[in-house]
């Protein structure tokens, strides 16, 4: 899916499951044999994340979003698949190889209160990945922590401060001064701003974008906010129960969303406008995100899908090109046909680009 082939990094089949082990007492009520229960976490994603841009990574809570980004870095071990950095397959990477790529990928996380340790100064936060690749020594590490503070719009005067003598949107600049120290290449930003006011949002978000620009850097961002999405990011990848159900420019996912799950989403997004935010419609899902354990056959989404006909519970859609850079996982559309409300209103059947029978 990467027309241009100028991909940094390429996710292939990446999947993250976690062994639960036998259902325990239930198993011993029923008299059955125990049960392997396995979480899917991330099921088979398959992505390009092109130098330079930004993937913006959305979908409901528990729907595998930061284990993918976790997965990709190898925070979390993947149970299969490949990820691409500059050619080398960091997933079937040597612990010892892995280490000498980690100056290059870098993280910053959800939460800036328990991300920094609380024992550590500024300065020691900050310069320890520094002194970890043994990029500077002395003098010059200290320097390098105090430019690194101004980058993030901080005071040197602070390198000798403790985490909690901090706000919150401080301490997230905090880690992304020590996300920037070895000067990476690609970073995932872990939902960086979902802890932070509004007003704090909007500061660092153009911190981000600031430094990209200085920088060349690379972006996973995953968020829930599709309003910060929209805002960072080149393309958009809609996530749902493990897997990738859209991928499209970031103007294309929200004036031309394909998948209903999209749909739904971008229907709840609030519009500064009163007059306009009276007039449209939030499409209210029904029912809960299915268990990651015992998904349902077919197309997860089927379950709470109101375009859901018998054939969704059977077919798995896979990932298709429904219009030029715009893809989408749903057996009801099609390039030829690839609104699924005029699908239903014609009565249109299975019409999907491209699908899997399960």
């Amino acid at each position: 899916m990467n027309e241009n082939g100028n991909s940094l990094i390429s996710i292939q089949n990446l999947k993250v499951h976690f062994n639960l082990g036998g259902g325990g007492i239930i198993d011993r009520i029923t008299g059955g044999s125990p049960v392997r229960r396995v979480v899917k976490a991330v099921d088979g994603v398959s992505l390009d994340i092109k130098k330079g841009e930004t993937l913006g990574l959305v979908g409901e809570s528990g729907c595998g979003k930061s284990t993918l980004g976790k997965a990709i870095l190898r925070l979390t071990e993947p149970t299969g698949g490949q990820v691409f950095y500059n050619g080398k397959d960091l997933a079937h990477l040597s612990t010892g190889d892995m280490r000498e790529q980690r100056k290059n990928l870098q993280m910053i996380f959800q939460d800036p209160y328990a991300s920094l340790n609380p024992r550590m100064t500024v300065a020691q936060i900050i310069g320890e990945p520094i002194r970890t690749f043994n990029l500077k020594n002395g003098k010059s590490v200290e320097e390098r922590v105090q430019d690194l503070m101004e980058t993030v719009g901080m005071s040197r005067r602070f390198v000798k401060r403790y985490p909690h003598e901090f706000s919150g949107g401080q301490r997230q600049r905090i880690g992304i001064a020590r996300a920037l120290a070895v000067d990476p290449e690609f970073i995932v930003a872990d939902e960086p701003i979902s802890a932070l006011d509004v007003s704090i949002q909007a500061q660092i978000m153009n911190l981000m974008e600031k430094l990209q620009a200085e920088k060349n850097l690379t972006y996973l961002f995953i968020s829930h906010d599709l309003r910060a999405v929209r805002h960072l990011s080149d393309r958009v990848a809609v996530m749902y129960l493990g897997k990738i159900v859209e991928l499209a420019d970031g103007k294309s996912v929200y004036a031309d969303p394909l998948m209903p799950y999209t749909i739904a989403l971008i229907s709840a997004v609030p519009v500064p406008d009163p007059e306009i935010e009276a007039k449209r419609e939030r499409i209210i899902l029904t029912g809960d995100v299915p268990s990651p354990i015992n998904p349902p056959k077919g197309c997860h989404f089927n379950t709470r899908c109101p375009y859901a006909i018998a054939e969704c519970k059977q077919i798995e859609p896979l990932l298709a090109e429904i219009k030029p850079r715009h893809y989408a996982a749903c057996i009801r559309i099609s390039p030829e046909f690839p609104y699924i409300e005029e699908n239903k209103q014609n009565n249109l059947g299975v019409i999907g680009a491209g699908v899997s029978e399960k």
